[in-house]
């Protein structure tokens, strides 16, 4: 008995010392199998930070139009007026110049409907004032014609008389000096006359006819004088009238001038109110076609600004939101004013609408899903409310391969979340930009610069 109790004892140690060495045995594979799979952990690591990355820059904005008339605008009235009728209704398709309102007229100025009328009766008395004073410059420009020809006979007639008046004095003077002449020889001869009686030579009779010729040739010359004085004096007389034909020429001229500007003045003042009526019957023309407030171009009336029947709207008041049909959509980004030097005029988008499912990797957008393709179109000179810059992003064109043409169901207005697509960088450079809070690198790729190179 005391031989099979050692037995067994024995062999349940031997089994308790194969179950802890089993047991150690256990322990030592399963920490290789640990460190195996820490040590893959950290290779699959290190190639993970190897891995390309491409920078983005992110943006949110909102659906718009790439063009200002394809966005919603505000559809007014010219005039103002009271409201007689709508022609649409809120969501209603119209085409360009269709109906959306009808409005009557409020101003006093514009109530009567005969006013066309009434001012084409102006316009015709008008024209009527303007042929008689076209008339009267005709018969102004006939008198001031008559008036030089009737001058230029009277001033030949007048010239002519001066000139024989001149003429006649010329005489005058001639005969007086050769008058004269006989009488200084007269008193010459009575000189000698006296002498020679005083010798005995001539007798008293002879000096007495001598003294009667002197007389005589005395008288010739104070005669001749008088005629001589009577010639200047007509030659006066007629430079005289010849000044006076040439004021009363002139006094004449002036008035039927005069008459002449007056009509003139007239005729341009007539024909300005007649320019003033026909801009009157051509605006009440125009007015009266602006009662009808018609579709600017097609599209959608959105909401109407007005309601009613009879309410009176102002000039120039907006009642209805328009949006045009069939608009060239594009997006909106906002992105922050450290990243806008980083952006080009022709960098590559990546948006994501609302309502779109989508999944999207920042650092791998070629395998994001649900993603639409855009690319840079404008960049805002100025910053917006807020300190950022607006991104005008359109449709990319061509379309990349692989990718879908934007939604057609997108509406202005709605939500859109965006990243700009920049160079590409190894993985761990950007978890160190990040964590450094720099920007993303400024760079080019060096695929990039080949293909300028190979450009160039």
């Amino acid at each position: 008995m005391a031989k099979l109790s050692s037995m067994g004892l024995h062999d349940q140690l031997i089994e308790e010392l194969a179950a802890q060495s089993n047991q150690e045995l256990i322990n030592i594979k399963g920490s290789r199998i640990l460190g195996r799979i820490m040590l893959i952990c950290l290779v699959l690591f290190i190639i993970i930070l190897f891995l390309p990355w491409r920078q983005t820059i992110p943006g949110r904005g909102t659906v718009t139009a790439l063009r200002p008339e394809d966005r919603p605008q505000t559809v007014q009235n010219q005039i103002g007026g009271r409201i007689e009728r709508w022609a649409v209704r809120e969501g209603q398709e119209v085409k360009k110049g269709d109906t959306i309102l009808v409005i009557s007229e409020t101003s006093q100025s514009y109530f009567d409907p005969e006013l066309p009328e009434r001012l084409d009766e102006q316009l015709e008395a008008k024209r009527g004032s303007e042929v008689a004073a076209t008339q009267k410059m005709e018969a102004t420009d006939a008198q001031i014609r008559a008036l030089t020809n009737g001058l230029r006979f009277q001033l030949s007639a007048a010239e002519n008389k001066v000139q024989q008046s001149e003429n006649y004095v010329k005489i005058d003077e001639a005969d007086l000096i050769a008058i004269q002449n006989f009488y200084e020889t007269s008193k010459a001869r009575l000189a000698r006359y006296e002498a020679g009686y005083k010798n005995g030579l001539f007798s008293l009779t002879d000096i007495e006819t001598r003294r009667l010729k002197l007389q005589e040739d005395n008288a010739k010359v104070i005669g001749q004088q008088n005629k001589l004085n009577n010639s200047k004096q007509a030659l006066l007389n007629a430079k005289i009238d010849l000044d006076n034909i040439r004021a009363k020429y002139q006094e004449s001229l002036a008035k039927a001038q005069s008459d002449m500007s007056s009509a003139l003045s007239s005729r341009a003042s007539v024909r300005g109110e007649i320019a003033k009526l026909r801009n009157d019957i051509s605006n009440i023309s125009i007015r009266r076609g602006l009662y009808v407030v018609r579709a600017p171009q097609s599209g959608f009336v959105v909401k109407t600004l007005k309601a009613g029947i009879g309410e009176n709207i102002k000039e120039g008041e907006s009642i209805a939101t328009l949006q045009p049909k069939n608009p060239q959509v594009a997006a909106e980004l906002y992105v922050n004013a450290m990243d806008v030097p980083l952006i080009l005029d022709n960098s590559n988008v990546r948006l994501q609408f609302e309502g779109w499912p989508s999944v999207q990797f920042s650092g791998w957008p070629s395998v994001a899903v649900g993603t639409f393709a855009g690319q840079v179109w404008a960049i805002d000179r100025v910053s917006s409310n807020g300190g950022k810059y607006r991104l005008l992003i359109k449709p990319a064109h061509p379309l990349p391969k692989n990718d879908e043409p934007w939604p057609i169901q997108l509406r202005q207005g709605s939500g859109v979340y965006g990243r700009i697509i920049l160079r590409s960088v190894p993985l761990w450079y950007e978890i160190w930009r990040q964590l450094n809070g720099f920007p993303p690198s400024l760079e080019k790729d060096p695929s990039e610069k080949k293909a300028e190179e190979k450009k160039g």
